[in-house]
Formats: C-alpha cells, structure tokens, sequence
C-alpha cells in the first residue's frame, strides 16, 4: 500500500468511505471537490486535506511523488478536470474508486448489496447486524448511517466487510462478493447503458463475481438472469415469498412488526426501528445476507433490527410539531418516490401530502419523465424544482417543465431551489416529502429551522 492517497471527488459520500479507511490505515489522505460541504468539512476535521480549485497548483507537495502516491477518482469527474490530467500526465497510478473497492472485497468476506434501489438502506441494516451481534465488520455505505454518524465502519479483526455496490459506470463489476443481494433492477443510468437490456446484462455480469462457496440473494420476479458460478448457492427473497421473506406482519400504534422466515426456521416478532413498509422488505435481505454467512445471532438480529435508525436521507423524519410533518428521502428514480409516497399514504392515511422533489440529472428527467409525474399525481399538492444537473450539460427542450406538464394534480407549481424555503413556509401543509438526490437535502435543515420559528 502507497503511504499517500489522492482522491479526485473527494466530497462524495462513497468516496469518504475510502478516505477514512486509508486514514484508519496510518495513510495521508488529501483530495480535491469542487464544493465544500457539511461532509468536506468533517473529512477536513478529521485529517483530509482537500482544496476547492481545479489547479494543480493546490497539490500538497508530499503528494507529488508518484511512487508514493496513489490517486482515486470517481466516475463523476470530467477527463478534463485539471488535478486528474497532472497526475495522469506525470506517471501516478490513477485508479476508480471502484477499484481500490474490489481490492478490499477479495481481501475479505464481502456482503455487497446492488440494485436499483434499495441498496443503501440494506446495507447499512446488514452492518448494523453485524456490529450488533458483535462480530463487527468494514463497511463502505452510500449514505450515513444515523447509528453510528458515519458512512464507514471499522473492525480489526473482523473477516466481512459491507460495500455498497454501485452499477453506475458498471463500478461494481470491480467486486468479489462473497455473499451478493440484487435488490432491484429497474433501468436507470440510462446515460450509460442506452438500454434495459443492456443494464440487465450488467447485473448478469456481477452475479459472475460470486466467489464459489458463496451466496446469491435475489429479489423475486426481476428480469434479472443470473449467471453463478459453480459452487454458489442461490436464493430468493421478497416481502411476501421465497426462500426468505416475512410473515405475520402486524401494524399498530406507529409500529409494524413482522416474523423472519429463513430457510431453517422462523425468527418472530421482529420490531421495525424505522417503521415504514418499504423496511420490511429491506429488513428481509439485510437479515438474509448476515443469515448466509453462517455467522448469525437470531435474538442479536432481533434487536439490531429495532434499534435500526436509518441513513441520512432515507425515509427520514426531520420535523414534528405535532401539527405538521417533515420526512425527507432521498428518492431519484420514479420506483423509489412511488415507495416514499406509498409508505407515507400508509403511515398518515388521512393526512394532505405535499411533495417537494427536485428531478436528478437531465438523461435521467428525459428518460423517465413520463414516471415521474405519473408517480408524483399520487401526492395532494406538488412544489416541482429545477433539474440538479450533477455531472451533465444541459439537454435542448429537457427541463422539470416536461414533468409538470403530465402531473394530474391540481394544486403544482414549478420553481427554482431558491424559492423553496419561502414556498413552503407559506404553504398549509400536513405531511411534506422532501426528495432528490441533489442539493436540496442542503436545504432542508435550513428549512426545518425556519419551520421551528
């Protein structure tokens, strides 16, 4: 291991991941961003030297010698970034994030979650598992689990590592699972398949990975065709069927509990940390994945599962003044916000939902606009923002009007995140879901505090 690491895309939460594991590991750790955030802040605290400006010139001189240093980047960078041509003009090993991941999983026993959705939150239950029962483990998530304030988790001496495994940029390709979960695989990233069938094959490719003696979780009825390697053993989960699901699911009071059914038995009266309905199915292939690993405490997982608070920004309760409801959830893909308005439909049926969303990239908006306003006529009221473009250019004639326009509600207006904050605070509402995967999660604890005066 180089006793230097750069990484290019230093903000992103799966990034952070690996600055804190090579921190951990007695390594420098420095980066570029090209914004500063409540994570960049944080990272800084806790001894990564980032900068904020695409020069070179910002470099640290101890990170300037290639044989000492290796750089990390994200798919999320432009070829064109000035830090990343340097290093790759003057001979440093330039890596994807993806990769330096997939020397970690053949390192060890790896649980990685992929899918469509889902994958944040099951692998945060399965590291929560895991660290409850007390065999512990590393774990790189997608997002910060509320447990711990952290989005990585360290064991010295644990055998499994929890990797979140990402299909963007086929980055998960990189991965040796021991035990893998596909949760979903609806098309998304379209932008960088083209097509459905493309995105399948790209999901038949990572089930390749599975080392033998290892395990393949599926979610039921995907289109998905796996292709396991022999020597891998496979099953199915779901809420309702397979070789894993739940049963006896009981709601009442705010709490919904459930029974684990496991191909040796059953598991009863699991409690619901965050009690939504989406959670039982996660809850299902988080306990399935600890469950395959042969290293599984029934009254542990119980309880790991009841005290499981969730990740930032999923499905997260962020306000209550007994009058009104602030949730906010992460949701970019038309599935995951149909998920967030049904668990909320479910939780308050008598209540007026209002849904802030703010579309997520433009190949993604052009792609599935159709859904995302069939999906978003569900709510009462719609406060649509404009399209967070993240790494892409704009696209001619693609912008949220295209949504707004097929949104069969009435009460729905389109503005720019800077009138959201106002909107809001001068609207009536009961409930309010806030979503996207862009900048307005930075907005909403500026708007709970102005909710809270």
């Amino acid at each position: 291991m180089k006793a230097n690491i750069y990484f290019v895309g230093a903000g992103g939460i799966g990034m952070a991941a690996l600055e804190r594991y090579f921190l951990s590991k007695g390594c420098k750790v420095a980066g570029y961003d090209r914004t500063p955030s409540e994570l960049t802040d944080a990272l800084m605290r806790e001894g990564v030297d980032i900068t904020f400006t695409d020069d070179e010139a910002g470099i640290p001189d101890s990170f300037r010698d290639p044989q000492a240093t290796l750089v990390v980047y994200t798919p999320a960078i432009h070829d064109d970034n000035r830090i990343l041509s340097w290093f790759r003009a003057n001979g440093f090993e330039v890596v994807k994030r993806a990769v330096v991941l997939g020397m970690i999983t053949r390192a060890s026993k790896s649980l990685c979650f992929a899918g469509t959705h889902g994958k944040t939150t099951t692998s945060t239950m399965a590291a929560h598992i895991l660290q409850t029962q007390g065999t512990g483990c590393n774990a790189f998530l997608g997002g910060v689990a509320r447990n711990y304030g952290s989005n990585f988790l360290l064991s010295a001496t644990s055998p499994y590592s929890v990797v979140e495994a990402d299909e963007f940029d086929r980055s998960f390709h990189q991965l040796t699972p021991y035990v893998a979960v596909v949760t979903s695989t609806d098309p998304d990233h379209l932008d960088i398949y083209g097509n459905e069938e493309e995105y399948l094959e790209s999901f038949a490719r990572f089930t390749e990975l599975v080392t033998p003696g290892g395990a393949l979780l599926l979610h039921t009825g995907m289109k998905l065709k796996p292709r396991p390697q022999e020597g891998v053993r496979v099953y199915t989960y779901s809420r309702d069927e397979g070789d894993f699901h739940a049963a006896y699911i009981r709601h009442g009071h705010g709490v919904i509990s459930f029974d684990f059914v496991h191909p040796e038995g059953t598991i009863r009266n699991i409690p619901l940390g965050v009690p939504v309905e989406i959670n039982i199915e996660n809850a299902v292939a988080a306990l399935a994945a600890c469950w395959l690993t042969g290293s599984f405490d029934a009254a542990k997982a119980r309880e790991a599962i009841s005290t499981f608070l969730g990740a930032e920004r999923r499905f997260q309760k962020v306000f209550d003044d007994g009058r009104r409801i602030v949730i906010d959830d992460y949701a970019h893909h038309p599935d995951e916000l149909r998920a967030s308005i049904s668990s909320i439909k479910a939780l308050y049926p008598d209540r007026k939902l209002t849904v802030a969303f703010q579309p997520h990239l433009y190949t993604r908006t052009r792609d599935f606009a159709p859904g995302f306003a069939e999906t978003l006529s569900l709510a009462d009221e719609v406060v649509l923002l404009d399209i967070y473009p993240a790494r892409e250019e704009p696209i001619p004639g693609v912008t949220s009007q295209i949504i707004l326009d097929g949104i069969k509600v009435e009460k729905k207006t389109l503005i720019p995140l800077k009138d959201l904050i106002p909107t809001i605070k001068n609207r009536n509402f009961d409930i309010l879901l806030t979503a996207g995967a862009g900048d307005i999660g930075a907005e909403v604890p500026r708007l709970v505090e102005e909710l809270g005066k």
